[in-house]
């Protein structure tokens, strides 16, 4: 999944201490509940950021390729994680202690601007899930999650592009049960809405 921006490069990291981490697949980086003490970038693989409730039904606040970082906001705001961090591949992950992030910061504005504004867009990107899950039906949810991650992939590209997700995934991002999302799939298809190339999605 070809992703829009690399948030630090590796030798920015690599002079404010970073450690280049390996992680093995289903292994949690952080729990929620944990006290931040680190920033974190991912080199290779792919981060989920989730939570559970008491039925233990997945919510899927984010998915993290390499190149973007995660968890900025409790690192930040200096309060508990809110959601658990695991690696659903095997992952490479940059750590840098607090103290070196908030020096880095300090000593270089144009990274903390382009912080801000990552921050931002994931701010709009919840504010756009709270929407489609407290207000429209599964074909809406399940259109408008394609299309921003479409966004993400195609950098402009007006031609279709596959979506790196299973069904599992996609319905954990915006609260479905995976059922809800597969008879949706198969409408949308049918509608001529998608279009489904060996099981895989193109929108």
């Amino acid at each position: 999944m070809q992703i829009q921006h690399t948030m630090l490069p590796y030798k920015i990291l690599e002079a404010y201490h970073a450690r280049l981490v390996s992680v093995r697949k289903d292994q949690v980086i952080f729990n929620e509940g944990d006290q931040p003490t680190d920033f974190f970038q991912v080199e290779e693989g792919q981060v989920k950021m989730f939570t559970t409730n008491d039925e233990g039904r997945v919510f899927t606040h984010g998915l993290f390729q390499a190149g973007e970082s995660f968890a900025e906001p409790a690192l930040l705001g200096s309060f508990p994680y809110p959601a658990f961090a695991i690696a659903i591949t095997p992952v490479k992950v940059w750590k840098l202690s607090k103290s070196d992030f908030m020096r880095l910061l300090k000593d270089h504005f144009d990274i903390h601007l382009k912080l801000d504004q990552v921050l931002c867009r994931r701010l709009q990107y919840k504010t756009m899930i709270l929407s489609e899950i407290s207000t429209h039906q599964p074909e809406h949810r399940l259109r408008t999650i394609m299309m921003y991650i479409k966004s993400k992939i195609s950098l402009g590209n007006q031609g279709k592009v596959t979506i790196p997700y299973t069904r599992q995934e996609l319905a954990d991002m915006i609260g479905l049960r995976v059922e809800t999302v597969i008879r949706t799939i198969k409408k949308m298809e049918q509608d001529g809405t998608l279009i489904l190339e060996n099981r895989k999605i193109k929108i």
